[in-house]
């Protein structure tokens, strides 16, 4: 499966490179994009979960990489649930070779 990395840049301006096993990110989001803290965290459910399912079908196992990734996203995003109008930046989409989409 070709897998991607997303930078992401969080609402204090941290940054954290997050992993998918599959291109389906790239549905998702755009580099340069910057999404509502809910709508990131539901957009990062939907394509971690088509990530892992697509893992799941070629080789029989949920992608564990995947369902962390996502425990991570959600763990950061509750740090930021108070902040009012909290926004996520989506940096960049590479691909495992590094190359930049």
């Amino acid at each position: 499966m070709p897998e991607m990395y997303f930078q992401v840049r969080w609402p204090d301006g941290t940054t954290q490179r997050c992993y998918s096993p599959s291109t389906v990110v790239e549905d998702f989001f755009v580099p340069g994009g910057q999404y509502g803290l809910l709508d990131f965290v539901e957009r990062s459910r939907a394509a971690l979960g088509i990530a892992g399912e697509r893992v799941k079908a070629k080789y029989g196992f949920f992608c564990t990489g995947a369902s962390d990734q996502l425990a991570r996203i959600e763990r950061t995003a509750a740090g930021y649930a108070t902040v009012s109008d909290a926004k996520v930046t989506v940096e960049s989409l590479t691909g495992a070779d590094g190359a930049v989409r």
